[in-house]
């Protein structure tokens, strides 16, 4: 195992070997693979990155994994309910641009401390509130948000920094893995310890532990000191002239640029553009999906007389352990799948990438209509559908990153990875649970008050993923129109 671990990391420790030999004149000599060697270093930030993104995502699912608690809890109706996730998603969209700018300009490790201690820092605190106050309860949603935004927007620059283009996409698709990964793992959490407990409270209490050990191996094994690569400082290290990115005239003088000029910069960018609306349509569905599936799939269970109502805490929490478990697995073999194929197909055809994610958001779409349409009849074959919906909504996850990274040049992938997130949400799940919840209630008081209704009117209101997915995936495809000129730019 150690001599196949020597083979993967060497290639990686030649490049740093190469550069230090070549800034004095020297040749490369013959390496072998030290615990203390950059390879191995890169390779524990990278997993110390990985944990945090799966503690992130842990605390995006909580809420979901408990809904019915809550929402009995505090005597929310469906639109109360998913204002929840909608506040939580505001204040994460509205941070990232910020954090963003900070990033491409300050030190991103201590942003990232900053960010996982205060977020773990509210979700403890949230975990005491009481029942009389509803709104401080919202607003602690909404501050984790803003914690939250600090990693999802830097993290992925820091693997950026750390890995030439060839390496990058393996493992910003390990790093991708973990948003699936930790979403399941969060409905698995939240409802265990729901049930254990009989106190839905005791399921924020866990993951600021987490958040803690997270603080701890970033501040040991993530380097603080990252030299930023740019297309420049690439060229330089290949041509053996030894000048790095802060030695070179111009080059660190390029990273001064204002929030504006970026801005403007990157909308004139059409891969950019159309596949951050690509993104948005597929956060949408994403979004709805996680904050009402487990509540569709209790209702379609009372129609068909499977599961009795819940009428006191704590309630059947088996539908966010199977959506939790499907959402792992499916999230694992998705991220994979995907970042396999682009690997392969990029290959033989550059506008691979994009291709890969339109096909994806189409069968997503179609896949998920077929989950509302079996509902009502087959709990079995609703399951089934809505497992193959994730798994192709999860193929996307890396390779849209991916697509980001080299349509955009270096010294603005923090503030592009902002930007979109910004984006995707504003028009993504910022505003999708809560419309879910919106409909599903105007299509209730049309009728009177019944399981069956209950059920119809979230269905309905479901369907409207479907639609967005499609929408999705034809964005991708006018990313594929434009994404050759826009790297060649980037590189330029």
């Amino acid at each position: 195992a150690q001599e196949n671990t020597d083979l993967q990391l060497q290639p990686l420790l030649e490049r740093h070997n190469y550069r230090a030999a070549a800034g004095h004149g020297a040749q490369c000599p013959a390496v072998s693979v030290p615990r203390n060697s950059p390879a191995v270093r890169d390779c524990l930030a990278v997993a110390v990155l990985c944990f945090g993104n799966l503690i992130n995502f842990m605390d995006w699912s909580i809420v979901p994994g408990i809904l019915l608690e809550i929402q009995k809890y505090f005597g929310l109706n469906d639109g109360k309910t998913g204002l929840l996730q909608t506040v939580f998603t505001l204040c994460y969209m509205l941070a990232a641009p910020i954090f963003g700018y900070l990033g491409d300009r300050y030190n991103r490790t201590i942003l990232l401390g900053a960010g996982i201690l205060f977020w773990s820092a509210v979700t403890l605190g949230s975990s005491f509130i009481t029942q009389s106050y509803y709104r401080i309860f919202v607003l602690s949603r909404g501050l984790v948000g803003i914690g939250t935004a600090s990693y999802s927007t830097i993290a992925p620059t820091i693997i950026a920094d750390l890995f030439e283009e060839g390496r990058r996409t393996t493992v910003l698709s390990i790093f991708y893995i973990f948003i699936p990964v930790g979403s399941g793992c969060g409905y698995v959490l939240a409802a265990v310890m729901a049930k254990s407990t009989g106190d839905w409270h005791w399921a924020f209490r866990v993951t600021p532990c987490m958040g803690g050990l997270a603080l701890v191996l970033l501040l040991l094994l993530v380097p603080h000191r990252i030299q930023r690569r740019t297309a420049r400082h690439r060229a330089l290290s290949i041509s053996g002239t030894g000048q790095g990115e802060d030695e070179t005239p111009g080059v660190h003088r390029t990273a001064k640029t204002t929030l504006c000029q970026d801005v403007g910069s990157l909308a004139k960018n059409c891969s950019f553009v159309w596949s951050s609306l690509g993104l948005a349509a597929m956060a949408f569905v994403t979004g709805a999906l996680g904050v009402w599936v487990p509540l569709f799939l209790d209702r379609a269970q009372l129609v068909q007389g499977i599961v009795p109502p819940c009428l006191q805490e704590p309630c059947n929490s088996s539908n966010s352990l199977i959506f939790g478990a499907i959402t792992i697995g499916t999230g694992i073999l998705g991220v994979t799948a995907g970042a396999e194929a682009a690997r392969r197909l990029r290959k033989i055809y550059n506008k691979a990438d994009p291709l890969i994610c339109a096909t994806s958001m189409f069968s997503s779409a179609l896949c998920l209509y077929a989950a509302l349409m079996v509902a009502q009849t087959n709990i079995l074959s609703t399951f089934i559908f809505i497992a193959f919906g994730e798994l192709f909504l999860s193929v996307n996850w890396a390779v849209v990153t991916d697509i980001l990274l080299y349509v955009v040049t270096p010294r603005r992938q923090s503030t592009a990875i902002a930007l979109q997130i910004l984006l995707s949400h504003l028009l993504g799940d910022a505003g999708s649970p809560y419309l879910i919840g919106a409909v599903s209630n105007a299509l209730q008081a049309r009728g009177s008050p019944s399981f069956q209704s209950s059920f119809q009117s979230i269905q309905s209101s479901f369907a409207i993923c479907a639609f967005v997915g499609a929408f999705g995936g034809a964005f991708f495809l006018l990313t594929a129109l434009y994404i050759e000129g826009d790297r060649r730019e980037a590189e330029r």
